[in-house]
């Protein structure tokens, strides 16, 4: 029973339930000052330098935002590496291929890029696993549609366990298959909840259409998407780009992490890639790039957004917590990781300025840029001595999205779309390496007290 409809009831339950908050609230949020006293690396990362803990080791991606320099640690350039390769360097020609995501997908998953014959057998093999069947889309995604496509997302992965004829086999042949259907399907699962949701909830007309096989993941989502079905051949690029640059990133992000801690266990593929969406679903994580797009509406509406005075002085009033959701952060500014720059930024912005204009979204684009460029001494101002920031890769993959047409309740399903071609290898590559089972410790630092005489008699 959810608490809508405990407080529903009322009268004593409504009651038992401000008492049990109130229980609740005895308990506070641990002293910060015990994570400095026992070393604790609060969100495993260095608490000094701001990097991760190390925690394991991967030949599948990597991610550099500074490097060693007469013995210290010196920011530089962001780099993003799949298997070894410069990203930027993959998709230098990207204007004159279709299937660069598929392209990364074959190198993330067996390490290599492939040869004309093995691509078009790999390009087969997820154009026959695409389609979905009717009953799956009659009983699972049209049934209880939710507002938040990541929830749909996650029900559906769960319940093609029940489709499945082996579905707990983690044999790496096994996995594999299951990993290149879940690669093929779980674009159109995003779209179809979307559309369901769409028509059950906001009463907008039912549109679902079959993937075509002679069309790339980001063609069949644009085609599906629309209401025409119609896109132009740079708009397909500019996706096929963002969903390359999201495909992965190294082992330690959130989702990623999740999925190797949660393989690691010995489940399912299907338990494990839910878990994944749970962990990208959170506005700290894949949920970020929407956040950045409510925050450039709320600017929009508030400022005199085509000036710098106008925009600065909005920008002082977020990092003031006065304004937006008094949070205090410019979402889209600062990596975890990157320091210089984030290398899929700088490929995104590019797009992203190709695309403004083709659809006559210049002074929105200006905007964005315009923000980037103030917001970055500001930050740095208002937090002296902390590394450089720069634009992360959520700063333009809203407004890309949107320039596409494409609606925000499919922001960050896009991310997971991108993302389960790297959650896959890392599970692959979890599964191959036969490690143990991840379990850091948490150190027990609350009250040992005596049980009450009432419960040692046991008459409590």
């Amino acid at each position: 029973m959810d608490n809508r409809a405990m407080m529903a009831l009322g009268g004593g339950l409504n009651r038992a339930f401000d008492r049990l908050v109130d229980i609740q609230g005895k308990h506070g949020p641990i002293d910060r000052e015990l994570y400095n006293q026992y070393d604790v690396k609060q969100g495993l990362r260095d608490t000094k330098t701001g990097r991760g803990v190390l925690t394991g080791l991967t030949e599948i991606a990597e991610v550099i935002g500074s490097m060693d320099h007469d013995g210290k640690r010196v920011p530089c350039e962001g780099l993003l590496q799949y298997r070894g390769y410069d990203v930027a360097l993959l998709l230098k020609n990207a204007h004159s291929e279709r299937y660069n995501l598929e392209k990364a997908t074959y190198l993330l998953l067996f390490g290599e890029l492939p040869d004309e014959e093995d691509f078009a057998g790999f390009l087969n093999i997820l154009a026959s696993l695409r389609e979905l069947s009717g009953s799956f889309v009659r009983d699972v995604i049209m049934k209880a549609p939710s507002e938040n496509i990541m929830n749909a997302l996650q029900k559906s992965v769960l319940t093609l366990y029940s489709y499945d004829e082996a579905p707990d086999d983690i044999s790496l042949p096994n996995v594999l298959r299951q990993s290149l259907q879940l690669i093929a399907k779980v674009p159109m699962i995003a779209v179809y909840s979307y559309h369901a949701y769409m028509h059950y909830v906001k009463n907008a007309d039912l549109i679902i259409r079959q993937p075509r096989k002679d069309h790339s993941t980001a063609e069949n989502i644009l085609r599906m998407v629309r209401p025409d079905g119609q896109f132009t051949e740079l708009e397909a690029l500019v996706l096929d780009v963002a969903l390359v640059l999201h495909a992965d990133h190294g082992g330690g992000n959130n989702s990623t992490f999740t999925d190797h801690v949660v393989t690691s266990s010995g489940t399912d593929t299907y338990s494990a890639i839910s878990a994944s969406i749970a962990s990208l679903k959170g506005p700290r994580h894949g949920g970020a790039n929407l956040r950045v797009q409510m925050m450039f509406d709320d600017l929009m509406e508030n400022c005199d957004w085509h000036t710098d005075a106008g925009v600065e002085d909005y920008l002082k009033k977020i990092l003031a917590r006065e304004a937006f959701d008094r949070s205090g952060l410019i979402y889209g500014m600062g990596h975890a990781v990157y320091t210089l720059s984030d290398p899929r930024e700088v490929i995104l912005k590019d797009m992203a300025e190709k695309l403004a204009a083709e659809t006559g979204m210049e002074e929105e684009f200006a905007l964005y840029d315009r923000v980037e460029r103030l917001s970055k001494d500001m930050i740095m101002n208002s937090h002296p001595g902390r590394k450089p920031v720069s634009a992360n890769v959520d700063m333009y993959s809203g407004l890309v999205y949107k320039m596409l047409g494409i609606p925000k309740e499919l922001y960050t399903p896009i991310f997971a779309i991108a993302r389960i071609s790297g959650w896959s290898a890392h599970r692959i590559e979890e599964l191959a390496n036969r490690g143990k089972i991840i379990r850091p410790a948490y150190m027990y630092v609350g009250e040992r007290r005596e049980m009450p005489e009432e419960y040692k008699r046991g008459d409590a």
